[in-house]
C-alpha cells in the first residue's frame, strides 16, 4: 500500500519534467539558434558545439538603443502607474465613499476594452498634443493598462489590512498621509512588487502601442525593433534570435528576483 503513492509521485515527476521540457524547448532553440553562424540556423545542430557570438554583436549594435527605450518606457510606466494607483486603491479600500463599487466596476471594465480601440483614440490625441514618437507618450499609453490593473491588485490587499494597525497609528498622532506612507505602503510591499512586475511585463512586451504611436525610428521599443528587424534580416537568423534572447533577459531576471514577493502576495490576501 505504500508503493502506490511512490509510483504515482515518480510518474507525476516524469510527466511534469516532460511538460516543462516541451514548454522550454522554444527558449532553448532560440538560444541555440542565436549561437549559430549567420545564415546557418536552419542547418544548425541540436547543440552549439562551435558557438558564434557574432549575432549578439550585430543585435547589440542595431537594437541597443531600442532596448534602452523599452527599459525607460517600462520603468516609467511602473513609476507612473503605482504613483496613481496606490493612493486610489487605498482610498477605495479604507474610506467610506459612495459609489466605491461603481468605481471598481468602471476600473474593471477598462481592462476589457480592446487595446486597438485605445491605441486609435490615443493616436488622434497624441497627434494634437505632439506626443507621437516620444517616450513620454509610450509611458502614458502603457499606463492606461497598468493603472487599472494596479488598482485592482492593491485594493484587494489593502482592504484586508487590519483596522487596528491603522487606528494605532492614528492614536499615535499620524495623519492620513503619514499613515499611508509609513504604515500602508510598507505593509503592501508584496502587492506593490507584484503589480510592478506585471506592469513592467505589460510595457516591455507591448507591440500595439509601439506600432501605432511611433511613426519614425527616433523612438522605437525593442518589440517593434524585432518586428521590423525580422523582415529586414530574414537571412541573418542568428541576429534575430540574439535580439530575442536579449529582449527576454530583463523580464526573466525580474521574475527570478521578484518570485519570493509574488509568492508572498498570493498569501498576504488572507491577512486578518
Amino acid at each position: 500500500m505504500t508503493r502506490a503513492p511512490g509510483r504515482r509521485g515518480r510518474l507525476s515527476t516524469l510527466v511534469g519534467t516532460a511538460l516543462i521540457a516541451v514548454m522550454l524547448f522554444p527558449v532553448y532553440w532560440m538560444v541555440n539558434a542565436s549561437l549559430q553562424p549567420a545564415g546557418s540556423t536552419v542547418r544548425g545542430g541540436w547543440f552549439p558545439l562551435d558557438p558564434d557570438f557574432g549575432g549578439y554583436a550585430t543585435a547589440l549594435r542595431d537594437q541597443g538603443p531600442n532596448l534602452v527605450t523599452s527599459l525607460v518606457v517600462s520603468l516609467g510606466s511602473v513609476a507612473l502607474s503605482l504613483a496613481l494607483a496606490a493612493p486610489a486603491a487605498y482610498a477605495l479600500a479604507r474610506f467610506r465613499l459612495r459609489g466605491t463599487r461603481l468605481v471598481l466596476l468602471g476600473v474593471l471594465v477598462t481592462q476589457m476594452v480592446p487595446g486597438i480601440v485605445v491605441a486609435n483614440a490615443l493616436y488622434d490625441a497624441y497627434n494634437d498634443l505632439g506626443l507621437l514618437n516620444t517616450r513620454l507618450g509610450l509611458v502614458l499609453a502603457d499606463s492606461t493598462a497598468g493603472i487599472p490593473f494596479a488598482i485592482l491588485v492593491l485594493h484587494a490587499f489593502m482592504r484586508n489590512i487590519p483596522g487596528e494597525i491603522i487606528e494605532a497609528a492614528r492614536v499615535d498622532g499620524a495623519g492620513p498621509l503619514r499613515i499611508f506612507r509609513s504604515v500602508v505602503l510598507p505593509l503592501s510591499r508584496n502587492a506593490l512588487i507584484t503589480a510592478a512586475v506585471f506592469i513592467f511585463l505589460f510595457a516591455w512586451g507591448d507591440l500595439l502601442f509601439a506600432l501605432t504611436l511611433t511613426t519614425t525610428d527616433a523612438v522605437r521599443p525593442v518589440t517593434l525593433g524585432v518586428y521590423q528587424y525580422l523582415g529586414a534580416h530574414t537571412t541573418q537568423w542568428n541576429s534575430v534570435m540574439a535580439t530575442a534572447v536579449l529582449a527576454s533577459v530583463p523580464a526573466a531576471v525580474l521574475l527570478v528576483l521578484a518570485q519570493r514577493h509574488l509568492a508572498g502576495a498570493a498569501t498576504d490576501g488572507a491577512l486578518k
